[in-house]
């Protein structure tokens, strides 16, 4: 059995890991409620190990495939995988001041290979200044500690260095609302350095920007809302390392989309909102002309 694991971080290795192990389960033709009267465990565990929600013991590998009747290469693999399990991301250190959930995120963005984002209210946290940053993030939490803030800030500007890595930097393709690059979150000075900052990266070869103008009326973005698709590498046979999978960032929580049907609508949204905005020249120009009016 052959593992094609993540190097950064343990999510992508605790949801391939969830993934195989479930296979497993069905193979034997086993309910998530008989395999965990079995193995003494609650139904609720069985649901984090196989969503890749929490790390696992080898021993606790070992055991679920002797249920399950799992050959011997196959339970060498996934013990050997369940190590990977424990791997700390860089983000790891901000545990305190991360949301949660999103730290799954992170991992993910991390071993990405490339990002299909739309946002029709604010740019996308991996573009934003530190400014910016702040103030949404204060918005978003009124009452915290300056210093929890502080780290919050550093956790979203630690995540730019995707863009410029020497080994495989992150391709970005987003789509923005117009209304986002009038909108002067912060006040005027605060959002013509924001604008400054998306002219910068908008040359950087892996990033493409595309402003949905008002004009275009209705469109895709508008009944989706915000989301992110991420892509991952591909291995020598061409199979990718993880299945594709939308992000979506609610008010009160996230959701991670990954069945076939969900991808494919969100596929369709970004195709359609990327082919009808402003191509990368004439975006970057109503960007720059943005920046004159806040300056």
């Amino acid at each position: 059995m052959s593992v094609e694991v993540g190097t950064t971080g343990s999510t992508v290795p605790r949801r391939q890991l969830g993934r195989f192990l479930r296979d497993l389960r069905g193979q034997a033709r086993m309910t998530v409620r008989a395999a965990a009267k079995e193995l003494e465990w609650s139904e609720a565990k069985m649901w984090r190990i196989e969503t890749g929600q929490t790390s696992l013991r080898s021993l606790d590998v070992q055991a679920m495939c002797v249920l399950y009747g799992a050959p011997v290469e196959a339970t060498t693999a996934l013990m050997a995988l369940a190590k990977e399990t424990k791997a700390r991301g860089w983000w790891m250190s901000y545990s305190d001041v991360i949301p949660e959930g999103f730290d799954i995120y992170l991992g993910l963005e991390e071993a990405a290979a490339q990002l299909r984002w739309y946002e029709s209210e604010v740019v996308p946290g991996i573009l934003q200044t530190e400014s910016y940053a702040r103030i949404l993030i204060q918005t978003d939490n009124p009452g915290v500690r300056v210093d929890e803030i502080d780290r919050r800030v550093q956790v979203r500007m630690g995540r730019q260095a995707l863009l410029s890595r020497r080994a495989r930097p992150l391709k970005v393709n987003v789509v923005l609302n117009e209304a986002i690059l009038h909108r002067p979150v912060g006040g005027t000075a605060v959002m013509a350095e924001q604008l400054r900052q998306l002219i910068k990266v908008g040359q950087y070869s892996n990033v493409s920007l595309r402003v949905v103008p008002y004009q275009v009326g209705l469109h895709y973005g508008v009944m989706s809302g915000p989301f992110v698709k991420l892509e991952f590498p591909t291995t020598g046979n061409g199979q990718p390392t993880e299945p594709s999978t939308v992000y979506v960032d609610t008010f009160t929580g996230a959701l991670f989309l990954e069945k076939p049907h969900e991808i494919e609508r969100y596929s369709e949204a970004f195709s359609s909102m990327w082919n009808t905005s402003l191509d990368e020249a004439d975006s970057m120009n109503c960007i720059v002309a943005a920046a004159k009016e806040m300056e």
